[in-house]
């Protein structure tokens, strides 16, 4: 029996004489909500929450210019999850966190530098790319909020979801969505 090969043909963009890079294409939606894992390029760090007041200042002055709403937001040392609803007719988030993660990296030393981050004018503060998952419904919502809501927990940082302070749960407490202490039981609106 001859073994058979399986060859993948990716959509490739050319973008130098010498390199190429995959033809990501996102979708269109406008007004949707859409859950995000933006990394840190040293996954060992603690420069998020070090530096927690200017990751705040840069997504509030971005907020400013390009406004969306912030549905859920939680901050670890060297990564975070939020979930935004953007506008209706607007679906350019990822100038959003071009803004966001640019503005952040303003304030930190630079970090390990390759040639393609000199090229580009990057500090080397974050990974590149970020993942993203356009909501489905609300069941797909409630799940994503609780992920925001428990990482910390998750991750061994804290006992209780409520005792990690870099989390939107202490805004959805106020408001009635989650009562500290429960078994889980999320009122989501």
């Amino acid at each position: 029996m001859q073994a058979r090969t399986l060859r993948i043909n990716l959509p490739l963009t050319k973008i130098s004489h010498d390199a190429i890079m995959p033809d990501y294409r996102r979708p269109v939606a406008h007004g949707f909500r859409i859950f995000f894992t933006v990394a840190l390029a040293n996954r060992g760090s603690c420069a998020l929450v070090e530096n927690i007041e200017v990751l705040c200042e840069a997504a509030l002055k971005t907020r400013a210019e390009r406004p969306f709403t912030i549905d859920a937001w939680v901050v670890l040392p060297d990564h975070l999850h939020c979930i935004w609803t953007l506008p209706a007719g607007d679906a350019d988030y990822p100038t959003r966190w071009r803004l966001i993660k640019t503005r952040f990296s303003r304030h930190l030393p630079a970090g390990p530098l390759r040639p393609s981050h000199i090229k580009r004018g990057e500090r080397g503060i974050w990974q590149r790319r970020y993942w993203e998952h356009h909501i489905r419904d609300e069941a797909d919502f409630a799940a994503h909020l609780r992920y925001c809501w428990i990482n910390p927990v998750k991750h061994g940082f804290v006992q209780r979801l409520e005792d990690w302070p870099y989390s939107s749960v202490h805004r959805d407490i106020a408001m009635g969505r989650y009562e500290p202490g429960s078994t889980g039981q999320f009122m989501i609106p």
